[in-house]
């Protein structure tokens, strides 16, 4: 018997829905081209370690972010010694000033929303008609919905976990973890706005995606945590602001 309580619920698109036929040809063509490549040896290497090379990976980008952030605020003091007597500094330190915050090359501090989404915690040996093991998990796009509305409510910083984003940061994840700035992170994930709180909040209730997101919430037990803080200091962005590749939209 298909569960009444359910079919009110808007699907929760996740790239699988649209990937399955291209994954289902590439595989066919992989498994040609392997057995022609192969010619009966193994392919796989023994000593394989993603995870390890994951955890190895991510310290390393850790290091190189601190050491960015250490590197920008020597520039800023040595553009600072130098700008008294140069007024070409002076005037491109004082542009540079007035574009940080936008940038998110700035610390910023004041009244923060602060969203939590978690996986369910129970998921039952036999499922409900019309739901899958992948509609008890956080996606990438519940993620992405989340930052699009706190952004289009006027936040002026965003955290994503324990980085600072700006509009040009790409979310990923790949299956269960979060994938952000060459690091990588698993459930909960927390994303914090720094701006009007009121704003932010009614963002979050106006967003459609947010709104699909929280009826999987009471359906099947994903979380969702909204709260405040009166005040918190965000540290400025230590990433790339050199935006690599860009589509125009439709």
């Amino acid at each position: 018997m298909v569960d009444q309580r359910l079919t009110w619920l808007t699907r929760r698109p996740t790239p699988w829905s649209a990937l399955v036929p291209l994954v289902a040809l590439g595989a066919g063509l992989l498994f040609a081209l392997s057995a022609t490549t192969a010619r009966g040896t193994d392919l796989r290497s023994s000593g394989g370690d993603l995870p390890g090379l994951i955890r190895q990976q991510t310290r390393q980008n850790t290091v190189v972010a601190r050491r960015l952030a250490q590197l920008r605020a020597e520039v800023d003091r040595l553009s600072r010694q130098r700008a008294p007597g140069d007024l070409r500094i002076t005037q491109l330190t004082t542009q540079a000033d007035k574009l940080a915050l936008a940038a998110g090359t700035q610390a910023v501090a004041g009244p923060t929303v602060r969203v939590s989404l978690t996986d369910a915690k129970n998921v039952p040996s036999v499922l409900p008609d019309g739901i899958s093991v992948d509609d008890y998990v956080v996606h990438q796009q519940d993620v992405q919905a989340v930052v699009n509305a706190l952004w289009q409510g006027g936040a002026e910083a965003m955290m994503l976990m324990d980085q600072r984003i700006i509009s040009t940061s790409a979310v990923r994840c790949v299956g269960n973890t979060l994938i952000l700035q060459g690091r990588v992170y698993s459930p909960p994930y927390v994303i914090t706005a720094i701006g009007s709180q009121d704003n932010l909040r009614a963002a979050l209730d106006r967003s459609p995606a947010v709104t699909i997101y929280r009826q999987w919430v009471g359906a099947v037990g994903v979380g969702f945590d909204v709260r405040t803080s009166a005040q918190q200091t965000f540290p400025a962005y230590a990433g790339s602001i050199n935006l690599q590749h860009a589509r125009a939209g439709r």
